[in-house]
């Protein structure tokens, strides 16, 4: 399988008030239907419709009232999809505009549509022009920044590699902006809270993400066994060069042990409703014996969930071990913890599973 996600920021499309950067995004779509000749199917995950809707409104600063925010991203909208049409049709490829929220992600069912959704346009050809909802958005179904979006439909179409396309030539030792000492770091075997401090930044005044999101956007992506590169987008040709297997920019080596698609939306895309202590010996259990957790390992729990639900399980000294779906309610789970499993039908009268939480709907943190 050949299949990339490539994610494009505000600051490489856009910057400041002067809207969208047309020769840019030509340039982009250059060396994404270059690879696409070569046989790779390429999902496009694009900021810049506030960027383009600023412009259009004659804003000079992004709004920060959410309601604006939103007029702005749909006033901007169509100017990126026009342009992405213009430049993608110079080559005689088409483009699909797919507009999604947290919800589409959360939602089981919501999410397997639109896995098959896009599926469907790359077995076609088309490149997906994927964004964030933010016309309909609000905060409770935000996904925040395009990097975690980036991340969420690379491990929802199982793509071999994201790359995220900056305004910087990648992941560097300290500020490149003002540090002369700061050293681009080529490789990342793995993610360390260090890695992820050193990261840590705000975005410009065009974008949602500094370099911190985007690491944690690679934290998700490599767990699914998916290669991140995080390459200056101004680079001619940088899709190209990756899909040749040159070296640039940063890239996040993937996990040799890649998480399913199903595991991977329990564990960052559907959200979660309460809390399970497990003790000591669930949690090893959990972590290294690949077991499922039953009732008699189970401590206390706080929230109030339904069967089906998901919900964190943490030790006894409160660190997430895991996110699993749950087989049980709340209030069934507080009447049957710490009995055996031959002891759940007369606790409760009936019995849905001997499990509370199935290894295989458990996903370790």
């Amino acid at each position: 399988m050949k299949r990339f996600v490539v994610k494009i920021g505000s600051n490489v499309l856009a910057s400041g008030g002067d809207g969208l950067d047309l020769r840019r995004i030509q340039s982009i779509s250059n060396d994404i239907s270059a690879v696409q000749d070569r046989g790779f199917e390429v999902a496009l995950v694009s900021s810049g419709a506030v960027a383009a809707g600023m412009k259009k409104l004659q804003l000079k600063e992004k709004p920060k009232d959410i309601i604006m925010k939103q007029a702005a991203a749909a006033v901007g909208q169509s100017s990126l999809m026009w342009a992405y049409e213009k430049c993608f049709g110079s080559h005689g490829k088409k483009v699909a505009q797919v507009l999604l929220t947290r919800d589409d992600f959360a939602d089981r069912k919501r999410y397997i549509n639109s896995r098959n959704a896009l599926l469907a346009l790359l077995s076609y050809g088309i490149v997906p022009v994927i964004n964030e909802n933010d016309t309909v958005a609000t905060d409770e179904i935000r996904f925040g920044d395009n990097d975690h979006l980036a991340a969420l439909v690379a491990g929802m179409i199982e793509a071999e590699r994201l790359i995220i396309l900056s305004d910087v030539d990648g992941l560097f030792t300290g500020d490149p902006r003002t540090s002369k000492a700061a050293e681009l770091i080529h490789t990342v075997k793995e993610i360390t809270p260090d890695l992820e401090k050193r990261a840590g930044g705000a975005g410009t005044v065009v974008g949602t993400g500094g370099m911190y999101s985007k690491v944690l956007a690679a934290k998700r992506a490599v767990r699914h066994g998916i290669a991140v590169n995080i390459v200056n987008g101004r680079t001619e040709g940088a899709v190209s060069a990756l899909a040749g297997g040159e070296q640039i920019g940063t890239e996040f080596r993937p996990r040799e042990t890649r998480l399913s698609s199903k595991k991977g939306w329990i564990a960052y895309a559907c959200r979660t409703k309460g809390i399970i202590t497990v003790d000591d010996g669930a949690a090893r259990a959990i972590l290294h014996g690949g077991k499922s957790l039953l009732p008699s390992g189970i401590v206390s729990i706080s929230g109030s969930f339904e069967a089906g639900d998901a919900v964190y399980c943490v030790d006894t000294k409160g660190n997430r071990i895991a996110k699993g779906v749950t087989n049980y309610s709340s209030s069934e789970i507080e009447r049957i913890r710490g009995k055996k499993t031959s002891e759940i039908e007369k606790a409760l009268g009936y019995s849905y599973s001997d499990e509370v939480i199935h290894r295989d709907n458990l996903a370790l943190l």
